[in-house]
């Protein structure tokens, strides 16, 4: 079986489309990229399967059933996305309630190792300028020894016993 061609340039847009507001740092478009996503991959599933009578031994030929395999597969994927949705909704609204904003922050400590690795790769191939006093409002990061090893929680030197 051939898919239609309207179908697979259906899937490519919502898959390219999904993927892109999945990369926003916004939880409203990370919400809706997900979405998106699920409806390509269930688009996707459906155009696997073959059209036919229904897949009930004694109702319809043997050659003449469909392929119950990708309608199962979308009902699964249908629950996954709609427990993914119910998740990201939770994160969007306790993100709102707290902040004011659904917008997903720098994680300090994914700076702090940003910076470290453009120290590695030596002067001039940085792509990182935080702290390089051209006035542009960026902000040098305070780094923390990698062997600091008494912010433990447990108050155990870092052992984590």
């Amino acid at each position: 079986m051939n898919p239609n061609l309207t179908y697979v340039l259906v899937v490519g847009v919502l898959f390219a489309a999904g993927v892109t507001l999945l990369l926003e740092r916004s939880l409203t478009r990370v919400l809706m990229g997900v979405i998106l996503l699920g409806n390509g991959a269930n688009l996707l599933l459906l155009t696997g399967g073959k059209a036919g009578g229904p897949p009930i031994v004694g109702t319809t030929a043997e050659g003449d059933m469909s392929d119950p395999l990708p309608q199962a597969m979308v009902l699964t994927a249908i629950v996954i996305t709609l427990g993914m949705t119910a998740f990201l909704l939770a994160l969007a609204y306790r993100s709102w309630h707290l902040n004011g904003h659904d917008e997903v922050q720098d994680d300090v400590e994914d700076r702090r190792i940003m910076e470290l690795a453009d120290r590695d790769e030596g002067p001039g191939t940085a792509d990182n300028d935080a702290g390089d006093g051209d006035g542009d409002g960026d902000v040098a990061l305070a780094t923390v020894p990698a062997d600091d090893t008494t912010a433990s929680p447990a108050g155990d030197g870092g052992r984590g016993r």
